[in-house]
């Protein structure tokens, strides 16, 4: 295993709906990805939970697992604030925290955060800065922070290089994971989160698949038509499949090994379900005997 691979391990569980589930309910999902063998952990911050509050939940209901907070928003906390989280979680936890940066959106940004939202790029590199320079937190926290971008475009997958352990990529193609690789070079970690519908009946995942692929399309036309997905607003079969990985474990499985083929050092799983206020317990389960050796 690499020095890459050592920060995630090879195969983790993206909680996409976490913040459906109750405080106990959170607790015992973490639990139950930990007994199943996987090895990280991830959950988004949009508009449910504070991230680094949760986070602390995760680590605390675990005792060996990466807890990481996949979509750490940028104008969610200042700088300051979320270098001294991370070097408490990191004093506390230590090795067991990974803190994943989003640039956000703009409705998210300014309509419920009422910040300016500003140019991705040039706005994450600010943030950056200032955390390298944030004066607060554990004077014994000494460790390089665990940190990673979540990223899509390749200029924010370049700064990932440049300036973080790497990358998360979140709902794209196996050959966009080509792109990420060469965008980012041997040396970043690169983790991918692959959408996924679980059924051994492949004809019962279709619809919960389009909509789930029509959810993520918005954030990703230009990129998905660069890849030859040239009419992406038909969602026709071909870009369904693309994006949303479903069917029975042995599809899943298979799109996994394809990621990690194409240069991913880890993959987390998002499964989706039509009860996403329910930890999905019994499909992480199959999953994992196929998946955790």
């Amino acid at each position: 295993m690499s020095a890459r691979e050592r920060t995630l391990g090879r195969i983790g569980i993206w909680a996409g709906d976490l913040d459906s589930y109750p405080a106990t309910g959170v607790r015992e999902a973490a639990a139950a990805i930990e007994d199943l063998g996987y090895s990280t952990m991830w959950f988004a911050e949009t508009t449910g939970r504070e991230a680094m509050a949760q986070a602390a939940i995760l680590l605390s209901a675990t005792r060996r697992i990466t807890v990481a907070v996949g979509m750490t928003d940028i104008y969610a906390r200042d700088a300051v604030t979320t270098a001294a989280a991370q070097r408490t979680l990191e004093d506390a936890f230590p090795g067991r925290f990974l803190l994943g940066l989003w640039e956000s959106h703009p409705s998210l940004a300014a309509d419920v955060r009422g910040h300016h939202f500003g140019p991705p790029p040039a706005t994450m590199r600010s943030y950056l800065d200032a955390l390298d320079t944030a004066p607060f937190g554990p004077l014994a926290t000494t460790a390089p922070p665990h940190r990673v971008l979540t990223a899509l475009d390749p200029d924010m997958l370049a700064l990932a290089a440049e300036r973080t352990r790497g990358a998360n990529v979140l709902g794209m193609p196996v050959e966009y994971t080509r792109i990420a690789r060469a965008t980012l070079g041997p040396d970043a970690l690169l983790a991918i989160t692959q959408l996924c519908v679980l059924s051994p009946d492949r004809s019962r995942t279709v619809e919960l698949a389009r909509t789930t692929a029509a959810a993520a399309l918005p954030n990703r036309r230009t990129l998905l038509c660069d890849l030859g997905y040239k009419d992406a607003d038909t969602l026709d079969e071909r870009l369904v499949d693309a994006i949303v990985a479903h069917g029975p474990a042995e599809e899943i499985v298979h799109r996994v090994h394809h990621h990690l083929d194409a240069g991913a050092d880890h993959v987390s799983l998002h499964l989706l379900t039509a009860t996403p206020a329910t930890p999905p317990v019994r499909q992480w389960e199959r999953l994992a005997a196929h998946l955790i050796v």
